[in-house]
């Protein structure tokens, strides 16, 4: 298997390759050559997620440098439940928080460092990674203390809620958490002009690891299609289901796993005020503007990465628009949701949850939907517990994270500050560019 770039001026690689490149050569994303058939009626009902995973993926990996690791990989990374909850008779809420940060993002960022450190390189990886919220610190504990391989993870300063700030900046030794003066479409930025950077090129294998990165949004299919797989065998039917999506990457796995042959039926995706693919349906045109503050953090992005990869699957605009359907939740909605879910199903969900159960309301009640819930909800205290008139507890791993010293450095949103910062934090200052 091989894999090209979006935009076609890259030649194509190897998984292995692709995964440390993380961007392609033109700039462009990694995506598959071809979306192997995945022949999921001949597996063993009771195969676990783990060996599930290995499945769908292997294809993927044939003839790579790491296809015997694969399995070891699929098992040290997905360790934790992966429960779908029925919560009536036309709802069902997928619970992607069950990691060890609490949010979907466990599920790439661990496949990623796992997969990483399999890699022998004779000079140390990189990861930098631009976070709206969740994936920073999920990036942050899956590449904790791994051998040569440095992290600088770069937030927005004020823009992400404190919890989450928190289990960024609470691990120190090869990972330096990053407080940048501006917003995620600036931290992105900055990682963007890293990679064109000959000093960076010079000194260190420069990687990222959102979805970006096709270590990140491959790992993630896996879930898709496993709870597609799951609920077919027991309902005899297609999963609908309604993803938040901000930067495009986890609904793109969605697509990705029902590309893949996986009994997926309608995929809606859930957005906050920034709506960005529902302008691009209404106007054809994806907007440029800067990214929108909302209640729904971790989806507060104004121009996502990974449209590209989303887009590449059709092949025209009237393919795209029939197949993808768009909701945007207000801040207003968002609240009204939290309340609702509370009241009527005694469930507490984070704002970006709230949003793919706003989109519910306005979808057909004769179908059945999975709800997909990023987050758990204890990670956004500070909108919830004002809306439920109640406090939110705390699972324990949490608690322990929160209460680890904390230390980030601050810059601007100037590569030269960030360079300054990566040289001083690891002590790296040979061949300037």
């Amino acid at each position: 298997m091989k894999f090209i770039s979006t935009r076609g001026d890259a030649k194509a690689v190897a998984i292995s390759s692709a995964l440390q490149n993380g961007l392609a050569e033109d700039g462009g994303l990694y995506v598959p050559e071809a979306f192997p058939l995945f022949d999921w009626r001949a597996l063993d009902s009771a195969m676990s997620y783990p060996d599930f995973a290995t499945k769908l993926l292997t294809p993927f990996f044939n003839g790579d440098a790491l296809e015997n690791q694969l399995s070891t990989i699929c098992h040290e990374s997905f360790n934790f439940p992966l429960p779908l909850v029925n919560i009536d008779q036309k709802t069902s809420v997928l619970e992607l928080f069950h990691g060890t940060t609490l949010s979907f993002k466990d599920f790439g960022a661990r496949f990623l460092a796992n997969a990483l450190s399999h890699i022998k390189t004779d000079k140390k990886f990189t990861i930098m990674v631009a976070t709206s919220g969740d994936t920073g610190s999920a990036v942050a504990a899956a590449f904790y203390q791994k051998k040569n391989i440095n992290v600088m993870v770069l937030f927005p300063k004020g823009k992400i809620s404190m919890r989450q700030q928190k289990q960024i900046t609470c691990w120190q030794d090869n990972v330096c958490a990053v407080e940048v003066d501006g917003t995620f479409d600036d931290c992105q930025a900055l990682v963007k002009g890293a990679f064109a950077d000959k000093w960076w090129q010079n000194n260190t294998y420069l990687n990222t690891s959102n979805s970006i990165n096709i270590g990140r949004l491959l790992p993630q299919t896996t879930y898709y299609a496993y709870i597609a797989w799951q609920y077919f065998l027991k309902h005899g039917k297609k999963a609908n289901f309604i993803v938040p999506s901000g930067n495009i990457g986890n609904v793109c796995a969605c697509f990705w796993a029902k590309k893949m042959g996986l009994p997926i039926g309608n995929i809606v995706i859930a957005q906050n005020e920034n709506n960005v693919i529902g302008q691009f349906l209404e106007h054809k045109t994806l907007p440029n503007k800067a990214s929108i503050e909302t209640l729904a953090n971790a989806m507060d992005v104004g121009k996502p990465s990974n449209f590209e990869r989303l887009y590449a699957l059709f092949s025209d605009f009237d393919v795209f628009a029939h197949e993808v359907k768009a909701f945007k939740a207000s801040d207003s909605d968002i609240k009204k949701m939290i309340a609702e879910v509370k009241n009527e199903h005694n469930m507490l969900i984070c704002p970006h949850t709230a949003t793919a159960f706003f989109a519910r309301e306005s979808l057909p009640e004769d179908m059945h939907y999975v709800v997909v819930a990023t987050a758990h909800p204890a990670k956004f205290e500070e909108v919830i517990e004002p809306i439920v008139k109640e406090k939110i507890k705390v699972p324990e791993h949490l608690n322990k994270l929160l209460e680890k010293k904390q230390q980030s450095v601050g810059v601007s949103a100037n590569l030269n500050a960030l360079t300054e910062q990566y040289q001083a934090y690891f002590g790296v200052y040979s061949s300037s560019s």
